[in-house]
């Protein structure tokens, strides 16, 4: 295995997953907010389940996001 061309991939896919679900969750949320289905304040359960194939990964991070 190669290790650079390997955490260059792992790195690369990392920082999509993370750009790509902020940009997500901000659109929920304003949308959310602007139809009246959340007020500002709560606080929203959230999980985040990774799977990878050919792997027997499942790996899940269950937290929470405050809006304040």
């Amino acid at each position: 295995m190669n290790e650079d061309v390997f955490n260059t991939s792992l790195r690369r896919f990392l920082k999509k997953v993370g750009i790509t679900s902020q940009r997500e969750i901000e659109r929920s949320v304003r949308d959310a907010l602007a139809s009246g289905r959340l007020k500002g304040h709560e606080k929203l359960p959230a999980k985040m389940v990774l799977t990878i194939g050919g792997l027997s990964l499942s790996h899940e991070i269950d937290d929470e996001i405050e809006l304040g």
